[in-house]
């Protein structure tokens, strides 16, 4: 999409730091350069307002990426992109049933209607819950990582949804201040939401989860 708009050598490309390496690498391929912009802390897509931030004079696109199940703003990106005469682009996310999607909604509600200790996600319009991805904020401590690996000691399966920001990254290392992107990495985990999860199942992730409150205790 990016060369067939003509994209290449010279260019810059707005795009999330927050997620897969892929999309940067799609910018490389295309010869032009990415530009990370920071992400909205309650969806994980990239915020209008920094993308307008990083905007150059080389700037020829922004990459909005729907992350976690949560869409991005593509009217604010698009607003942006007018403003200042841009090409945006969108990169979805796999599509699952409708069925399982409700499913996933389902699950999705009983967790937040149950866990305690964790800022759970904020849903919004739209959201299909492909992941459900929870704040373990950090006091100075890694919580998160400790959480982690106290829930999955008690039987539940958890995972670190971005390890490591695309800007971070060898070959894509750059001199930036994303606040909100490097708190996400260090502070998310994405907890079990499948719809083929029982009701014994999603007992134990939150008798699991709030067992372990005080990890979250506030440093003295």
């Amino acid at each position: 999409m990016l060369r067939a708009a003509g994209v290449g050598v010279g260019d810059e490309v707005v795009v999330p730091a927050f997620g897969n390496v892929e999309v940067a690498e799609a910018v490389t391929l295309a010869g032009a350069l990415p530009v990370f912009a920071d992400i909205d802390p309650a969806t994980y897509c990239l915020d209008p307002t920094a993308v307008e931030a990083a905007i150059t004079a080389r700037t020829v696109a922004v990459v909005g990426v729907h992350r976690f199940g949560r869409p991005a703003d593509v009217a604010g990106l698009r607003a942006v992109g007018q403003r200042h005469g841009l090409l945006v682009l969108e990169q979805g996310e796999s599509e699952a049933p409708y069925d399982e999607i409700a499913q996933r909604r389902q699950r999705a509600g009983y967790l937040d209607a149950r866990l305690k200790g964790v800022r759970t996600p904020e849903g919004g319009v739209g959201h299909t819950y492909q992941q459900y991805v929870v704040r373990v904020p950090g006091n100075g401590r890694p919580d998160r990582d400790a959480f982690a690996r106290a829930v999955r000691a008690r039987g539940v399966d958890c995972r670190v949804p971005v390890k490591t920001p695309v800007h971070r990254l060898p070959g894509f290392r750059q001199c930036v201040s994303l606040p909100e992107t490097e708190r996400a990495a260090d502070e998310t985990l994405a907890l079990p939401v499948d719809a083929s999860l029982t009701k014994r199942e999603m007992q134990r992730i939150v008798s699991a989860c709030n067992a372990l409150g005080g990890l979250l205790q506030p440093a003295f």
